[in-house]
């Protein structure tokens, strides 16, 4: 039943299980699950040469069909019926679509579907409004940045990022502004100096960049921002009256994602903060800890150096990312009284349930035996209507061991996750890469078993989000709330209205005024699973 590998792969097989234990910062040992199967049926593009072999029939490269009709086919097929041997197999009934049990069967060849993702959207769109998440990435830079933490908004090889999010923001007479959310420290612009709160008035000497309700101008906007490779820029810094023209270049880097930290003396209490933006593996496609892993050791050192004693986790922006980062930052969070408890649970389909010794995958998550020992019997957490699934799965998973206090405004609702499939084909004996499969492959609870949150979570305390005030200011409303909070046990009335009033300078964040440039999902890259 399993192809025939050669030497090389099972060497690289043997080498990547035993080289694979890691140790998170509190010292115990993690064993993720990546198993022989999955080196074989789902291996990087870059390691896998060889022909599908004569005992799994592969009706693709047997029949003149398009390079665009192999690709529907293996997508339609990994996700209704058997991921093995990438979509190919004919002797195995294990479908890797969460919800396969509600898209009839459909002809993949149809001419209906000139392109896979028109294919992929009459699938979904029988499972509609459930599934608003499942795509197909043919560049592969997604896992470029998500796996490895390397910032790229095209593809490998064709540029970078300049590693910052724009939003437009409305003034006190509801005209819109185009704002500089966030910059990553390691990119382009932050290196110029571009940081949160500056105002962008012109691309490329082109002024009109006013919000059009997602029309021509919002995707001018949003191509020069996050498809481009160079543009110019005229940015107003935060308070400051004239402009300065930016000329800036994508590259590809580190990812930092943590925008800003301190500690700060509230009411006698030491309180740590941090802003951050992504779930960027802590471990890359090569085993070996990520520059992510590295800043959030730091950051966790100096929070238990300082001794705080409550903790407040901005995740307002971050839509998301690997699992195993969120696992990090639980273990690094929760009491004492959490080790070896129960963190969260996988539910997949029926067919993948009922095999889950066949194909490895991982039902249950548990906390380290030793937590972070930062002594913690709450947190909070500043969310919006962008904070998405790895970033809800963290908050949730520590709900039933302390108080979990949110603050801003509800959250995205995704308690659903990927685990990515590579879809290739072959000519003439040589492989070739066409996608990356993000089709919904999971569900998951917390150890009370509570999910299930597709509209969101709500939150404890409302809170406007204002771009022109900077990381970890005591103006924020979400911080005054939280300090009222810390202070008083109670938190103050609402301020939006007045502070508008009184500072005409207030710049409101339209939350869905153009779509974000970051990931929005959680990824388990550990479980690219296949038959053992």
């Amino acid at each position: 039943m399993l192809r025939n590998i050669g030497l090389s792969l099972l060497i690289y097989f043997f080498k990547f299980i035993f080289m694979r234990k890691r140790l998170t910062s509190s010292g115990a040992a993690i064993f993720p699950l990546l198993f022989l199967s999955a080196v074989i049926f789902t291996a990087c593009k870059k390691d896998s040469k060889s022909d599908p072999q004569p005992g799994n029939p592969d009706p693709v490269n047997n029949t003149a069909k398009s390079d665009e009709d192999s690709l529907k086919y293996l997508m339609y097929r990994t996700m209704q019926v058997s991921y093995v041997s990438g979509g190919r197999s004919t002797t195995t009934d294990l479908p890797s679509y969460y919800w396969y049990t509600q898209v009839p069967a459909i002809d993949p060849f149809s001419a209906t579907y000139a392109k896979a993702e028109d294919l992929l959207s009459a699938m979904i769109n029988k499972v509609s409004p459930t599934d608003r998440y499942s795509f197909l990435d043919r560049t592969g830079s997604l896992a470029n940045k998500l796996q490895n933490g390397i910032s790229q908004d095209a593809a490998p090889g064709e540029g970078g990022s300049y590693g910052m999010e724009v939003t437009y923001a409305l003034d006190q007479s509801n005209k819109s502004h185009l704002m500089v959310l966030y910059t990553d420290k390691n990119g382009p612009a932050s290196a110029a100096d571009i940081q949160r709160g500056a105002e962008i008035t012109a691309i490329n000497g082109d002024a009109n960049i006013a919000y059009d309700n997602g029309g021509p101008i919002s995707q001018k906007v949003y191509a020069a921002i996050h498809s481009s490779k160079q543009v110019t820029l005229t940015v107003r810094k935060p308070k400051a009256t004239a402009t300065v023209t930016i000329p800036l270049t994508s590259t590809s880097f580190k990812i930092n994602p943590i925008l800003f930290d301190n500690v700060s003396n509230v009411g006698g209490r030491q309180v740590g903060y941090f802003s951050f933006y992504t779930f960027s593996s802590i471990y890359g496609d090569n085993d070996a800890p990520t520059n992510t892993k590295q800043v959030l050791d730091q950051l966790f050192a100096k929070f238990k150096a300082a001794g705080i004693q409550d903790l407040i986790v901005d995740l307002r922006y971050n839509g998301g990312g690997a699992v195993v980062t969120a696992e990090y930052l639980d273990n690094a969070i929760a009491p004492a009284s959490a080790g070896g408890q129960v963190m969260y649970n996988f539910i997949y389909n029926n067919k993948l349930t009922a095999n889950l010794s066949r194909t490895g995958l991982e039902s249950v998550v548990k906390f380290d035996g030793t937590t972070g020992g930062l002594n913690l019997t709450r947190v909070f957490f500043i969310t919006s209507g962008s904070t998405a699934s790895a970033s809800e799965l963290t908050l949730q998973n520590l709900k039933p061991y302390m108080n979990v206090i949110l603050v801003g405004d509800k959250t995205y609702g995704k308690p659903v996750g990927f685990i990515p499939f590579t879809l290739s084909i072959y000519k003439s004996g040589q492989e070739k890469y066409m996608g990356d499969l993000y089709a919904i492959n999971f569900e998951t609870k917390n150890a009370r078993q509570e999910g299930g949150y597709f509209t969101g979570i709500d939150v404890n305390k409302q809170a406007t989000d204002f771009v022109n005030v900077p990381w970890g200011d005591a103006q924020d409303e979400h911080l005054q709330q939280i300090y009222s909070y810390i202070n008083t046990g109670a938190f103050k009335r609402d301020a939006s209205t007045e502070r508008v009033i009184s500072n005409p300078d207030s710049r409101k964040v339209m939350s869905t005024a153009l779509p974000s440039g970051s990931f929005n999902g959680m990824i388990d890259y550990r479980q690219r699973g296949g038959i053992r």
